[in-house]
């Protein structure tokens, strides 16, 4: 009987330090991590910030409830290396695709977040949009972005997509799908 407890306690404590924690979400709702800048949303201004930090710009678009966003926290942005390199290479900037804060495009115009999101055909949460280190004065983050990564991706593909962004991947002819492939080869994942 003795040992019955004890295997029982150890079943349940093994079984309490396996469940996740509860993600931690801001007052909209939203997943809180640190790697996320607190800005006013002038993007050429967060732009200006990202680059004088030696970052590249990275817009994230997350909703309320979005079970994709909380698979991408909880899966991929956790992940060690990825939430290394978001932290120290990218400049991220989150957005609500339902949200009402003002954000000024590169553009010049100045609409709420879900005002923007619609102008800029945002329709998948989350999404990420990578921006290039300078944008012409004309266009919107939209026209400007270099890459754009609508819905939820697993760990390598978007190990691979930060890492194709700021190798500038999208300057040469592979295109990332097969820059993904041979990244996948190389490190063994895939024969």
């Amino acid at each position: 009987m003795k040992h019955l407890l004890s295997g029982l306690a150890a079943l349940v404590m093994g079984s309490a330090l396996a469940v996740p924690a509860l993600a931690d979400l801001d007052d909209n709702g939203l997943h809180v991590e640190d790697w996320i800048e607190e800005t006013f949303y002038d993007l050429r201004e967060d732009l200006g910030d990202a680059t004088a930090a030696g970052q590249r710009m990275l817009i994230l678009f997350e909703q309320r409830g979005c079970i994709y966003c909380n698979e991408m926290h909880e899966n991929v942005f956790s992940r060690e290396n990825i939430a290394q390199m978001l932290d120290e290479d990218f400049f991220v900037i989150r957005l609500n695709l339902h949200g009402s804060l003002e954000v000024t495009d590169f553009d010049g115009e100045v609409m709420s977040e879900r005002e923007i999101a619609r102008r800029w055909g945002i329709l998948f949460t989350p999404t990420l949009m990578f921006m290039p280190e300078e944008v012409a004065e004309d266009l919107t983050a939209v026209q400007a972005s270099v890459a754009t990564m609508p819905g939820a991706f697993g760990g390598w593909t978007t190990y691979n997509m930060l890492t194709w962004v700021q190798d500038h991947g999208y300057d040469d002819d592979e295109g990332f799908q097969r820059y993904h492939a041979r990244r996948l080869q190389e490190m063994g994942v895939i024969e």
